[in-house]
């Protein structure tokens, strides 16, 4: 069932007319002090003792402050949703937002940091200095092609696990969708014929997720038409990309791509696929367009066109293929591990759980995906990350059986008390 369209009105009031100030976040200790006890205890003389503790046994930051629960999200508003650069201040709702699904959906505390930076070696200067406080950093909105040498560098040289969604969550949740989308149509995945329209972050991890599903026939658009092998492009990523990509040396643009396709994913922007691309596609076709906040063809439109099976970014049509099925779990199960890093095997050990998530008895080309607000989703997801974590000998912490996904769950029930306390919406 298709969600109401959101207002820009409702949108405004979501962050502005809340119980105390405005925005969507606030800070909140963990601990009462209620008299002047707690008070010398909780800061001075109190802290001191920590200090010489820590001095004594730095391995004691993990019990005795936030870290290990703390997120950083990180941009620079280069890359904002289909905005582009926006700017930091415009970027700054878009991360307090992704901050409350953090916490909603995995109990994970974050703090948005929008930096007025564009340099990307001084971008992973500021990330790399800020180390300490954080248990994990999460790079978002932070255009390609400098997002790739940051995150190169921040995942060589941070002690602690990155992972810029716009590569890894969204990739995680197409997998995740095209997984369920072949079980419906009785495919394999490998054998598939897939177009990819976009070179950025997210279209650039997805060559490497669709290879790990098995799709070998895989073509890629952008603005200079299709990339091809033997051609010098000025960025080099596209000239990765090229090389491994489109077998058959197709040439040309967006149309003679599409011609014959099985699956189409959409990383672009508004309007750029007309009814006649999708009717040259291959039988029943897949289609993802998954531009936002308006995609290059609207799901219905693609099924008017023959697309049989369609999936968007938005929440107010069917198969919402948004990262936010990812990121959570993703987080929570690296934090509970305290995994060196988000591997590739960590990203697919969640798209097969979001698909799996799915019950068989609901699955159709109208529910491919499972909904965000499924309580079980992400503590699910988070333990089978978990598990793949610990497999792959990247977790420093060793989670029992079923610890991560009890751990979930727990923390999002604290979070509904607490909420329910809190003063009815203006």
């Amino acid at each position: 069932m298709n969600t109401p369209a959101v207002t820009a009105e409702a949108a405004l009031a979501f962050g502005r007319d809340v119980y105390s100030g405005h925005g969507k976040l606030e800070i909140l200790p963990k601990v009462a002090v209620g008299s002047m006890a707690d008070v010398a205890v909780a800061y001075t003389p109190g802290v001191g003792h920590v200090v010489r503790e820590l001095i004594r046994r730095p391995e004691a930051l993990h019990e005795q402050s936030a870290k290990d629960n703390l997120v950083a999200i990180v941009s620079n508003g280069t890359a904002v949703l289909g905005f582009g650069d926006t700017g930091p201040h415009a970027a700054i709702p878009v991360m307090e937002g992704k901050a409350v699904m953090f916490k909603m959906l995995a109990g994970i505390d974050c703090m948005p940091l929008v930096i007025a930076e564009k340099d990307p070696e001084r971008l992973s200067d500021i990330v790399l200095a800020l180390e300490p406080c954080f248990g994990a950093f999460n790079i978002e909105d932070v255009a390609a092609p400098g997002c790739f040498s940051i995150v190169r560098r921040l995942e060589r040289e941070l002690p602690v696990p990155v992972l810029h969604d716009d590569q890894h969550g969204t990739a995680t949740v197409i997998a995740a969708g095209l997984i369920n989308a072949f079980r419906v149509l009785g495919r394999e995945a490998r054998g598939q014929r897939a177009v990819i329209l976009g070179c950025g972050a997210a279209g650039t991890a997805c060559v490497r997720f669709l290879r790990e599903l098995g799709i070998e026939d895989i073509v890629v658009v952008d603005r200079e038409g299709i990339l091809e092998s033997g051609r010098t492009y000025d960025r080099e990523h596209f000239n990765e990309v090229a090389a491994t990509t489109n077998p058959d040396c197709i040439r040309g643009g967006l149309e003679e791509a599409m011609r014959g396709r099985d699956v189409f994913i959409g990383l672009s922007a508004a309007d750029l696929v007309t009814g006649d691309m999708v009717r040259s596609m291959a039988a029943d076709p897949v289609v993802f367009s998954l531009a936002n906040p308006n995609p290059e063809i609207l799901p219905d439109a693609a099924e008017a066109a023959g697309a049989t099976i369609t999936a968007s970014g938005r929440f107010d049509f069917a198969n919402h293929c948004n990262n936010v099925l990812a990121f959570p779990a993703l987080f929570r199960a690296a934090l509970d591990t305290r995994a060196t890093n988000i591997s590739l095997g960590m990203c697919m050990a969640a798209a097969h759980a979001i698909a799996d998530s799915v019950p068989a008895a609901t699955l159709g080309a109208k529910n491919i995906l499972p909904s965000v607000l499924d309580e079980s989703l992400c503590p699910r997801v988070a333990e089978a990350v978990a598990r793949r974590a610990v497999a792959e000998g990247l977790a420093r912490v060793v989670p029992e059986a079923g610890e991560v996904e009890t751990h979930t769950r727990a923390l999002v029930a604290q979070l509904a008390a607490r909420q329910a306390s809190l003063p009815a919406r203006k």
